[in-house]
């Protein structure tokens, strides 16, 4: 069983794909996002990283489970749109401009 499997069977047991529409899922992974966010607030990066690795991986799963279900309602391949993402941003963001360099497309 894939991990996309195993997360709509949870959600499945318990019948809660009811309250799973997208509007909440995307919701859900904002917030999410900011519980992970939360872990390292006015802290240095090493310091959570070294001490809170059991909280950084259930918020991260958590971002994940829900960012899976979002994809699942809207029937995404996850691998295509990745896939996708990652040709776009070759071409935002070539090589021989971009190595090393933290600016924004538009910057470069």
């Amino acid at each position: 069983m894939n991990s996309m499997e195993k997360v709509n069977k949870f959600r499945d047991d318990r019948n809660w794909r009811q309250f799973h529409n997208e509007k909440d899922l995307a919701i859900s992974i904002s917030l999410e996002a900011s519980e992970l966010l939360e872990l390292f607030q006015w802290k240095q990066p090493e310091e959570v990283t070294a001490n809170q690795v059991e909280r950084i991986k259930e918020e991260l799963a958590d971002v994940l489970i829900y960012s899976y279900m979002l994809a699942d309602n809207l029937n995404f391949d996850l691998d295509e749109i990745i896939e996708e993402k990652l040709i776009k941003n070759n071409i935002k963001y070539p090589v021989e401009k971009s190595v090393g360099k933290r600016e924004k497309y538009t910057e470069l």
